[in-house]
């Protein structure tokens, strides 16, 4: 992901460092040297933390239909269950820098797939207070991840973080897949009980803490014992006073929008329209796979390009198509619409966050750029399933949600096309 006059190892130093402006002591030194004497174990530990960091929010959407009898919610609570932890995404993003910094990106990652794993766990406890707490949990570990792993990726892998980047975003909608496609028929087979099909996913968590453990031990030695590195000579750029960087932001807002109201929601549209469950579910794990696609292929066409507008048509208009399928043959064009939109959507990721990078001048830039994308865009997120499940209710039907995010992508497109100019920030 570079520009097309930018090498392609100056791109991949732009990726966000939680960590950047410390500097280790010899003896944290001496202690990242031997965790990168173990490059396997430091390799399982990202692959299975990265199976985690869709599967919690990927689990409720082929369940959400038995959570909301069980607790007697209304289209508006329900869709609470998941615009919770998508607001906690954005709130989470804030502190996740500040942890990393205070006690080391390895002891934060560790700690975020302890909370991960409790708060999936508390979600079942039967009490509604506990069913939106737990997304709290959840949504704000999952953000510690989020931002916290691309940084690591670069300063440990710094000359394969673009093949590792590769690594970590495949095993998440790897495990977004899995976890969709497998909630039903975990729900039967525990005996139709959708909290131990929701609770078995801790496991996961479980165990990818238990792989991070030897690293937050190897690690030990740098805790506490760094030193801030000389600030930048340069007076630090506002990000938040360009406008460039709210085009960037607010991409990644909308894009993010229409993604999250489909993680709440897609499984219902189908079964609505008389789709089984567990169809409807194997279906949204099919939508997640085949986000691979575009979220591998956009971005390496988007470095290669001077101005990056015919992607952002590109990606808008797959979107819109396919949600407009779903309003005009849900059930019959399932299928179709799924891909059509899981290539849309991996597409519109994989553009927004390139875009941070090059619309970026340097890596300081592109670390506020990211920070300020991820807090604004997953905080903006959060309104579109809650928003989805409100006018549902209102009206009966899912025609006036579609219609309303088939607005959001027109929206995405104006602003979209403003980001994909070639300038910086």
């Amino acid at each position: 992901m570079s520009r097309p006059d930018t090498a392609p190892g100056d791109a991949e130093q732009l990726l966000l460092d939680a960590e950047a402006d410390v500097r280790p002591s010899p003896r944290g030194l001496a202690a990242r040297r031997e965790l990168l004497a173990h490059p396997v174990v430091l390799l399982i530990g990202i692959v299975l933390a990265s199976l985690n960091m869709r599967a919690a929010l990927a689990s409720v959407s082929p369940l959400v239909g038995e959570i909301s009898e069980a607790f007697g919610l209304s289209s508006t609570a329900t869709s609470l269950v998941t615009s919770v932890p998508v607001l906690f995404l954005g709130v989470g993003a804030l502190v996740a820098p500040w942890l990393a910094r205070r006690f080391g990106t390895e002891v934060v990652l560790f700690c975020a797939l302890l909370l991960l794993g409790v708060g999936i766990l508390v979600r079942v406890v039967p009490t509604v207070g506990a069913l939106y707490g737990g997304g709290v949990l959840v949504g704000t570990a999952i953000a510690l991840l989020n931002v916290l792993m691309p940084g690591l990726i670069k300063r440990d892998f710094p000359d394969r973080a673009a093949s590792m980047t590769s690594v970590y975003t495949g095993a998440m909608i790897a495990g977004a897949t899995v976890v969709a496609a497998a909630s039903v028929p975990l729900e039967k087979a525990f005996g139709d009980s959708w909290e131990a099909s929701l609770a078995f996913w801790s496991l996961l968590a479980a165990v990818a803490a238990v792989a991070w453990l030897p690293q937050v031990l190897i690690a030990r030695g740098r805790t506490g014992h760094e030193v801030r590195a000389a600030p930048a000579a340069r007076p630090a750029l506002s990000v938040w006073r360009s406008p460039l960087a709210w085009q960037v932001t607010l991409f990644m807002g909308l894009q993010s929008l229409w993604s999250y109201v489909l993680i709440a929601w897609m499984p219902t549209i189908f079964t609505d329209h008389g789709m089984s469950r567990a169809t409807a579910g194997v279906i949204f794990a099919f939508n997640n796979l085949i986000q691979v696609a575009g979220a591998f292929g956009v971005p390496l066409l988007a470095g290669r390009m001077r101005s990056q507008r015919p992607l952002v048509a590109l990606v808008t208009a797959l979107v819109a198509a396919g949600y407009a399928g779903l309003m005009v043959a849900p059930v019959s064009g399932a299928w179709l619409w799924s891909a059509v939109l899981g290539v849309g959507q991996g597409g519109a990721v994989g553009l927004a966050l390139t875009l941070i990078v090059l619309r970026s001048g340097d890596a300081t830039t592109a670390a506020r750029l990211s920070g300020m994308a991820q807090t604004v865009g997953y905080l903006l997120a959060a309104a579109g399933p809650l928003a989805a499940g409100a006018v549902h209710q209102a009206t009966g039907g899912w025609t006036v949600p579609i219609c309303l995010v088939l607005g959001v992508c027109a929206a995405a497109l104006a602003v979209g096309l403003l980001a994909a100019r070639d300038r910086t920030v």
